[in-house]
């Protein structure tokens, strides 16, 4: 099957207390989301890439693209105003009928090129592939009236990207209304009605979302490859 790759760009700097695109900024001397693209070249190098951006993000892409001369042959895709919409619209570019897709945050840099294979080979077998990872912490249930208790952490798992599915199945599940309830890709095929498959992720997998990934970032780049 051919295979694809989505990746979602869209975050701002807010939580990082920066008017920087937090995909933009800087680890290891280069953008977040450099070392995501990356990570799927090394995967596969005949892999078709779908970066999706927010429109008026463009030329900042570029002009980072230029000043670290980064040009890999990928697609650039204006996104939506929620998550949703920006998959939705990166789907749109796919001429294919079939294959494989995967969705991935652009945040995400440390996924292994292994993870990404794994994602691949589950979702050509099953349908779906989504990569978790089990809960180190305990965690509590807090209930309407503000009362809280243990749960089996056990029971619960941690969602990452990528996020792989089938063409023929990811398609019909995005041409539906948009619903509060679509928090990741895994949650639009199971309201369409697909099982969802989980795979193993890695808790190096994290998604650079405040200051604190950005030291945690710091320390995975500066490990040896």
């Amino acid at each position: 099957m051919t295979k694809f790759a989505i990746i979602v760009a869209g975050g701002n700097g807010t939580r990082m207390g920066s008017k920087t695109p937090k995909q933009f900024m800087l680890v290891g001397g280069k953008p977040i989301l450099m070392h995501t693209i990356e990570k799927f070249i090394a995967y596969d190098f005949s892999l078709q890439i779908l970066l999706v951006l927010p429109a008026n993000e463009m030329k900042a892409w570029y002009a980072l693209c230029d000043k670290h001369g980064f040009y890999p042959a990928i697609v650039t895709v204006a996104g939506g105003n929620t998550r949703f919409q920006s998959v939705k619209n990166g789907l749109k570019k796919i001429s294919a009928k079939e294959g494989l897709v995967a969705v991935h945050d652009g945040v995400r840099p440390f996924v292994s090129p292994s993870i990404i294979a794994q994602s691949f080979e589950v979702a050509a077998q099953k349908g779906t592939a989504i990569t978790a990872v089990s809960l180190k912490d305990s965690i509590r249930f807090i209930d309407a009236n503000d009362a809280n208790h243990s749960v089996d952490r056990a029971a619960y798992r941690l969602v990452q990207t990528p996020q792989t599915f089938r063409l023929d199945w990811m398609r019909p599940a995005f041409d539906t209304p948009e619903q509060p309830f679509f928090t990741d890709c895994a949650s639009v095929l199971e309201h369409a009605g697909h099982p969802i498959t989980l795979i193993e992720g890695g808790y190096e997998n994290i998604k650079i979302t405040t200051p604190e990934d950005l030291l945690w970032a710091e320390a995975f780049a500066a490990q040896p490859t």
